[in-house]
């Protein structure tokens, strides 16, 4: 029914209309759903190319039969993306993660990295990273010392000593340093085979254009990335309604948060 779970016959009804070529609004209408509701759930399993209504009802079944991690005594709010439909933030969240993995990234390294480029609070520690993903401590420091190893994310104390780990506003700028002095050694490279193979032969000819090329490209995406830098440490002013509306929302979150059942957690991770 509308507003409930999606059953078995209306994921078929997506699988047929994604088929067919219709937008995620035209199916949702046609099942009485919001859009963001079929959006989430044709992302969360395989994308509009590789969707397949059955797997998605099994895996669907498999979720709802997991055991959520117990969370710690004492919980704090995790702090979530404000604004918006949270199952259409969901859905943004599994997207950003599966172009983050395109890019090269392991699966549970670019779910912590998304985690904290979306939280408005800016880091999150470590148990906040659990209770978020609902996974284990382990993997949480496992995938921390991954995104550290690759200068993605830094360590920093709060007022309770708590370490909390930061996505570095900063490190878009030198991500593209790191890319310009990639692209310097592959002219570098490139113009000592010149000389190797000597000028003048096809070859020559070919390594020395490709040098010119990469060149010109690293100078222009240092010049850009200078320039832009500043655009990074832009802050957006908030406003007293900004702030009342952060304060009900954390109060929100304080009201969700699951009790303490003592039981053992399980890594969904």
């Amino acid at each position: 029914m509308p507003g409930g779970r999606l059953t078995q016959k209306d994921r078929q009804q997506i699988a047929l209309g994604l088929a067919d070529g219709l937008a995620y609004a035209e199916i949702a209408r046609g099942l009485g759903r919001p859009t963001s509701t079929i959006t989430r759930e044709v992302m969360r399993n395989g994308g509009p190319v590789g969707y397949r209504a059955d797997l998605a009802h099994r895996a669907t079944e498999q979720r709802t039969h997991r055991r959520r991690p117990a969370a710690p005594r004492g919980p704090e709010p995790v702090h979530r993306p404000r604004g918006g439909d949270p199952e259409a933030v969901r859905a943004y969240e599994e997207l950003f993660t599966t172009v983050m993995m395109q890019s090269g990234m392991p699966k549970m390294m670019a779910r912590v990295m998304v985690a904290l480029l979306m939280t408005d609070a800016g880091s999150l520690t470590a148990s906040e990273l659990a209770r978020r993903l609902q996974v284990s401590p382990a993997t949480i420091s496992k995938s921390i010392a991954f995104l550290e190893s690759q200068a993605l994310v830094r360590r920093e104390r709060d007022e309770r000593r708590r370490e909390r780990y930061v996505v570095d506003d900063d490190l878009w700028y030198q991500s593209m340093v790191a890319s310009v002095r990639s692209l310097v050694q592959q002219v570098e490279v490139a113009r000592q085979g010149v000389g190797v193979l000597g000028p003048g032969t096809p070859a020559a000819v070919r390594l020395e254009n490709v040098a010119r090329f990469l060149d010109f490209v690293a100078e222009s995406l240092a010049r850009a990335a200078e320039q832009a830098r500043e655009v990074l440490f832009t802050e957006t002013e908030e406003t007293e309604e900004d702030e009342e509306d952060e304060e009900e929302w954390e109060e929100d979150e304080e009201r969700e948060a699951p009790e303490d059942t003592g039981a053992p957690g399980r890594d969904l991770g």
